[in-house]
């Protein structure tokens, strides 16, 4: 039963999506191509394909929605043309779940506090970036939030096994670059954005956050 515990954004028709983790989220399985990706998603309406990274043109993403000028799934795909990364819109993105745990659009301090209590052990432990956002590297899941209409909700960001070592590392990692933006887990260094007002980016000329 996928719980509903602390979530407070509800849009009918929202798709539930299990995630497999390391391999698959629902119909998407890390690795496919871009052709792939839209075959397994007839319904979604491509809205913008965007570069993900300021220092790698070759990572690209692509803003999937299920209605119109709605956002709801962003799919990266590395230089060779693999999925390796999926993000969940808090507000309109699918319901993703974990063990029927759901993921999406929840109250960040809940969810956070579930996760814990279900995932923390010796062999398989909540890591936190060095800006603060938490995730389970084994299963390549990074927990971000993301501002709403009215509130702070959860996005989950998702990679494949090749590219799971230190997913929750936002300066190491693979998760691209465009997704770690905005709004923060947490305060780091004063700001609960990111980048925070006033500090200098060294992204090369040219390169603008997508979203």
């Amino acid at each position: 039963m996928v719980s509903g515990i602390g979530e407070t954004s509800t849009e009918p028709g929202r798709p539930v999506w299990v995630l497999n983790p390391l391999e698959s989220v629902g119909p998407l399985r890390f690795g496919m191509s871009p052709d792939e990706v839209r075959a397994a998603l007839p319904e979604a309406f491509e809205l913008k394909r965007f570069s993900a990274e300021p220092f790698y043109p070759d990572v690209y993403g692509f803003q999937l929605g299920f209605h119109p000028a709605v956002p709801a799934v962003y799919a990266y795909f590395e230089g060779t043309g693999r999925l390796f990364c999926v993000a969940a819109d808090a507000a309109h993105g699918p319901r993703v779940t974990l063990g029927g745990l759901e993921l999406t659009g929840r109250v960040p301090a809940v969810l956070e506090e579930t996760v814990l209590d279900l995932y923390s052990s010796p062999a398989r432990r909540v890591s936190y970036g060095p800006r603060g956002n938490p995730g389970i590297t084994d299963f390549g899941l990074v927990l971000r939030v993301q501002d709403t209409a009215g509130e702070v909700l959860t996005r989950p960001v998702l990679v494949g096994r090749e590219w799971a070592d230190r997913c929750t590392d936002d300066w190491e990692g693979s998760v691209p670059e465009c997704e770690w933006l905005g709004r923060q887990w947490c305060m780091y260094k004063g700001s609960d954005v990111w980048p925070p007002p006033g500090y200098a980016t060294r992204w090369p000329p040219g390169w603008t956050p997508p979203f």
